[in-house]
């Protein structure tokens, strides 16, 4: 009888054929992997750019809510989707001479990867930048400091602000007194750290008035990511402002 099977190639054959289908494997492998890379490095930038945000603390000027090297998460959805509320603590970009002279600040020398990283939102190398502040008066409010209690009122009701640093013998909630009003579209800021702190009430002299421009504002701060032992939500403190009445509609 004849045999019909299919006859097994030469043995010399036979490793060439496997070792093109393990390199077949392999390529197929390192593409999977390339690919899953792209992807990460594309969902991190569209998150960072929509989204989520990470920056370093490089100033006392919020102490001691947030010290020098934390890391924070920012919601940038706020104010753009999300509307700021007084007590939010806020990121932005400089309106404008503010961080000329701070002796506060502390820089840091970034590098090429801390750049990347940067810009696909896993890094903070451009936190120096960018200034960060607590809102004390939303658009229309009437700010002023301070009362006889050394307190700042805001339309007219004093508040109590359980989360400032102001050195012993002081007592005053700002280094320098100011009556405003602030204009559709701005912010008056301030950080916890008053006698340390570059904000609205130290700025007045500038050509925006200590005023920051909701469109400079990367967004809310929402939790203190790093280091893990400070790990914190960080809150707007509502019942310091609950008794504040909205701005007065002109």
């Amino acid at each position: 009888m004849t045999d019909t099977g299919s006859v097994p190639p030469p043995e010399s054959e036979a490793p060439s054929v496997s070792a093109r289908r393990r390199g077949r494997s392999v390529g197929r492998f390192l593409l999977d992997i390339l690919v899953i890379f792209v992807v990460a490095l594309l969902v991190s930038f569209l998150i960072k750019t929509f989204l989520i945000r990470s920056f370093y603390i490089p100033s006392g000027s919020m102490e001691t809510t947030l010290q020098i090297n934390d890391r924070i998460i920012v919601n940038e959805l706020a104010p753009t989707a999300v509307p700021l509320h007084r007590g939010d603590v806020v990121v932005f970009t400089d309106p404008g001479g503010w961080l000329h002279g701070d002796p506060s600040l502390q820089k840091r020398t970034s590098t090429p990867l801390d750049d990347f990283l940067t810009f696909i939102g896993l890094s903070a190398a451009d936190s120096d930048n960018h200034l960060v502040k607590r809102v004390i008066g939303l658009p229309g409010d009437h700010v002023v400091c301070c009362t006889a209690l050394g307190q700042i009122a805001v339309n007219g009701v004093p508040i109590k602000e359980p989360y400032i640093t102001i050195p012993p013998g002081e007592v005053d909630a700002a280094t320098v007194r100011f009556n405003v009003t602030v204009p559709a579209g701005e912010l008056w800021v301030m950080g916890d750290n008053r006698y340390n702190s570059r904000d609205s009430s130290l700025n007045q002299d500038l050509p925006g008035k200590g005023f920051v421009p909701e469109s400079a504002v990367v967004g809310r701060a929402v939790v203190i990511s790093w280091p893990l032992g400070r790990w914190t939500v960080l809150g707007d403190y509502p019942e310091v402002f609950a008794d504040v009445p909205d701005a007065k509609q002109k």
